[in-house]
């Protein structure tokens, strides 16, 4: 069985959209995982407070850097050009990342193929480097995780070569259908066979965390409460009965 053939409940999905990366970052972390959140990547425009964040499963897109002869404008005539495939070839629902190598001085998509992937019902785009045409894309509503902006085109420095292989982006690996998952911090990657226990874990350390928070509110101490000891543990599995 492949990564991509691993099921990923919509109820884990769903659950991932309401958690930090912070905690999601902190899961990996307990399971060995140490290199997860992609560098360099922020949300083009940051999320309102309580904005579920952007969760979906990868589809990947690989450049390698531009060539004179081959990346004119004549280029995009073509129908298979790989970008272009691409954003025609992204599933609904999944988060289109790019590996541009951390080149922040030419454009990985303008707002015509933004448009286009929101149209097609694209949960997001996510790229080591940055956008072009960013206060219209800014305006579109699609989830946009992106090294800042720079308006010359994607021609003046990458040429696609591969979509929906493993790439590197921000640094991490990603293979196509880990899941993504965007917050106001940025992007973390989660192996896909990892989601379900992830998700499920990760939305018990914030209920436990939100019971620490008020003991700290409440004038706590850090001894014993964070992290909390076996009074503090049944403290809060009684408190887990009165908020379900």
């Amino acid at each position: 069985m492949s990564s991509l053939d691993i099921p990923v409940s919509a109820a884990a999905l769903e659950q991932l959209r309401h958690v930090s990366n912070a905690t999601l970052t902190t899961q990996l972390f307990k399971r060995g995982l140490r290199n997860v959140f992609l560098q360099g990547v922020k949300p083009l425009v940051a999320p309102a407070a309580g904005t579920p964040n952007l969760v979906g499963p990868a589809f990947t897109m690989r450049n390698i850097p531009a060539r004179e002869d081959l990346d004119q404008l004549s280029a995009f005539q073509n129908p298979e050009h790989p970008q272009r495939k691409g954003v025609e070839s992204v599933p609904a629902g999944a988060v289109l990342v790019q590996d541009c190598r951390g080149v922040t001085d030419a454009a990985s998509m303008g707002s015509i193929l933004a448009t286009r992937m929101k149209v097609r019902g694209v949960a997001g785009m996510v790229s080591d480097g940055p956008v072009r045409d960013s206060g219209t894309i800014a305006a579109l509503g699609i989830p946009v995780f992106c090294a800042g902006a720079s308006a010359p085109l994607n021609l003046c420095k990458h040429h696609t070569v591969d979509l929906n292989v493993p790439i590197a982006c921000g640094g991490v690996a990603v293979y196509p259908g880990d899941i993504i998952v965007g917050d106001v911090d940025g992007i973390v990657v989660i192996p896909r066979h990892l989601a379900e226990e992830v998700a499920r874990d990760a939305f018990e350390q914030e209920r436990l965390e939100r019971f620490i928070t008020e003991r700290i509110e409440a004038g706590a101490a850090l001894p014993g409460t964070y992290p909390p000891n076996a009074a503090t543990l049944a403290a809060y599995d009684a408190w887990k009965k009165d908020h379900q």
